[in-house]
């Protein structure tokens, strides 16, 4: 961890270590290899510098690491020589205690002196920020020697010997001890960590094809979101996802939505929790600063200083126009898979405040579209999923004004008022229902009618605050084929928009056409990549029957993961596949991030066409092999509280372990299973 770098052991979106320097004789060990054994722990191998006069260094560093709500380090000395070495090891270590963002954003500042003292053999350091408090605590073994910024060994190594020592880090908050899951002198044994991803493994689907890449990829992708999971310390039993590593290892309402519901087919139980957690942190009250109101489901939670700070000066913000639809809709489809239905039962109240919110809030100007603006100059200017400064453009290069009325957000909400209708059904309030299927009729109509830009043959990606169309044309109406919005006569037209040249670069579909003023193929999200945005759209087009433009998507998109050992990145640039011979990264992208981890599974369901409704007994699978496959066989999957597998070969397509009274149906379910 070198000093004036990103680097840095982070907890609760602070920077506990901003120095982590080992030196031997004066020197930093040259590295020769690293590995990630598992998620949370990490090894690498080094050596001294050779001696004057030698080509080869018979000194070797072996340090193993180990993080969960802090850090234990065990360091190793191996003397391969034939004679004893004396070694002086320095331990530089540091603590700026930045906020997280202040790092990303490279803004770190002095702040506050930070307290370091000597307190036997631990450094202790203290920091305060405001009414915040929090200490870092170093341990070593009695044979260190400390300074304030310096941990010394001096050692001698037998020849063909070893020297070992352990360094533990653990944090406090507020006076509050946080106990580290690994320490010094504590065996590692099987942490919850390690059980609990063992658990999450044991879930993962089987998959095996002969497709080159769909396999290994699948399963890293499995292994990232089990990974990514986090715990609520007020009911462990429920699992959440952090948005992506390193620097949204928190809880975002849209992207813990979408990942989990691309999850299903390997654990229902996630989307179970983040349900749960969200409806346990959803708005009871208008507050502008934060943007919470009656029914509004968060947009993210933070633990730090500074970053709340941009956030209206809360641990929680809630401006999103797109989480509380996508919490109805998530709802609605646990349902249909048929995953405890009791406590699904039990969030109806909640999903009913979500979309009254829609109703009463989300739409402030009663014209029947879903619209934001923010309520502080200090929330997010743009509440989409592109929620950049730039994310909503004109074509000429214009940046929108708010108020906007976002094409995906609308076609979020018409799945949630559906969703609710048929929740309402089946929960006996059938007379309620048919409202609620009234008004995503009317939404519908007048969306196929605003929305639509006859000369360019597509969708715009929004509504201003004049109600003119944001006319650029972007990835966002993929979005809306996945919630069925469009109108089935303008389907075939909107797919032939996305894998056009100037969406399609060959390795996926961009976020906005080449043909806008404002493209930039290395914008956030003006003409980047975004494996998650491609899923939704590959879960549209084979909704509307259109598999042959989902598997050109799916195969550029598993391309680039072979390119990038098998992990998607978070976002990647929209250069066109013949401009570099590779795929170019983005430079902050998450690796590894929640819905780009979770976007091989949803391509599993797209190639699978699966389409479970437990409740009315049936369950819809229709299998298309990508071009140059022949055999896919799939196990463990998740549905209706059993576990369900399938094989497609040249014989023909044979599910077994459906629960009874299940009928499976060997087609394709209906794109509008609700006209409306």
């Amino acid at each position: 961890i070198v000093a004036g770098s990103p680097h840095g052991l982070f907890f609760r979106d602070s920077r506990l270590l901003s120095r982590f320097e080992l030196r031997i004789n004066g020197a930093r060990p040259e590295l020769l290899a690293t590995a990630t054994p598992e998620p949370f722990s990490g090894a690498v191998v080094g050596r001294g510098a050779p001696k004057p006069g030698m080509a080869d260094s018979t000194l070797m560093v072996f340090r193993r690491r180990w993080i969960g709500r802090g850090m234990r380090e065990d360091i190793e000395l191996r003397n391969v020589g034939r004679e004893p070495a004396y070694c002086l090891l320095e331990l530089a270590i540091e603590s700026d205690f930045a906020d997280l963002f202040e790092v990303k954003e490279q803004r770190v500042v002095a702040g506050d002196p930070t307290a370091v003292v000597v307190e036997g053999h631990s450094l202790v350091m203290t920091h305060g920020r405001g009414e915040s408090t929090r200490q870092l605590h170093v341990s070593f073994n009695d044979g260190a020697r400390l300074t304030q910024r310096i941990a010394t060994w001096e050692v001698i190594v037998p020849a063909d010997g070893s020297w070992s020592t352990s360094v533990g880090a653990s944090v406090s908050i507020d006076g509050h001890a946080i106990e580290a899951r690994f320490r010094p002198g504590v065996p590692v044994g099987k942490a919850a960590p390690e059980e609990r991803l063992n658990r999450w493994r044991a879930t993962v689907p089987q998959v095996e094809s002969d497709h080159p890449a769909l396999s290994s990829v699948i399963a890293r992708g499995a292994e990232d979101l089990g990974a990514l999971r986090m715990f609520d310390p007020e009911h462990p039993e429920r699992a959440v996802i952090a948005a992506g590593a390193p620097w949204f290892m928190t809880l975002f309402g849209r992207d813990s939505l979408l990942t989990s519901w691309m999850a299903l087919p390997v654990d229902p139980d996630l989307a179970l929790g983040v349900l749960q957690t969200l409806a346990r942190f959803q708005g009871t009250k208008t507050d502008a600063k934060t943007e919470e109101e009656p029914g509004r489901i968060l947009h993210e939670m933070r633990f730090g200083e500074a970053a709340t700070l941009s956030l209206g000066g809360g641990t929680i913000y809630y401006g999103t126009a797109d989480a509380t639809p996508l919490f109805v809709v998530l709802l609605g489809e646990l349902r249909r898979w048929w995953l405890a239905p009791e406590i699904v039962d039990a969030l109806a109240p909640n999903a009913e405040a979500a979309v009254n919110w829609l109703v009463e809030y989300g739409d402030a100007d009663g014209d029947g579209y879903i619209e934001y603006q923010r309520k502080t100059d200090h929330g997010l200017a743009n509440q989409g999923w592109k929620d950049s400064w730039d994310g909503v453009q004109f074509a000429n290069g214009d940046v929108a004004r708010a108020p906007i009325a976002l094409a995906e957000v609308q076609g979020y909400a018409y799945a949630a008022y559906l969703a609710w209708a048929y929740f309402l059904d089946e929960l006996g309030r059938s007379d309620e229902s048919h409202a609620w299927r009234e008004r995503a009729a009317e939404l519908k109509r007048k969306f196929n009618h605003d929305f639509w830009m006859d000369d360019r043959q597509c969708f715009a990606i929004a509504l201003d605050a004049d109600k003119r169309k944001v006319d650029a044309i972007a990835s966002n109406q993929g979005h809306c084929l996945w919630t069925g919005i469009v109108a089935p006569e303008k389907a075939a037209a909107v797919a032939a928009a996305l894998t056009a040249p100037d969406m399609f670069s060959g390795w996926g579909v961009r976020t906005m056409s080449t043909r806008s003023e404002g493209y930039n193929p290395i914008g956030y999200h003006s003409g980047s990549v975004w494996p998650h945005d491609n899923a939704i759209i590959v879960a549209g087009l084979v909704r509307y029957g259109f598999v042959d433009e989902a598997h050109l998507i799916i195969n550029g998109i598993l391309d680039t993961a072979a390119m990038e050992q098998g992990r998607l990145p978070e976002l990647f640039a929209g250069l066109a596949r013949d401009d570099f011979p590779g795929v170019v990264p983005y430079p902050t992208s998450c690796s590894p991030q929640a819905w780009a981890a979770a976007t091989p599974l949803a391509f599993l369901r797209a190639i699978l066409r699966l389409d479970p409704w437990v409740p009315h007994g049936q369950v819809w699978i229709a299998p298309r092999l990508l071009p140059g496959m022949t055999e896919l066989r799939v196990g463990n999957i998740a549905l209706g509280g059993g576990r369900v597998s399938v094989v497609v070969d040249e014989k023909g397509v044979k599910v077994e372990g459906v629960p009874d009274g299940i009928d499976v149906v060997y087609e394709p379910r209906q794109p509008l299973t609700a006209q409306t």
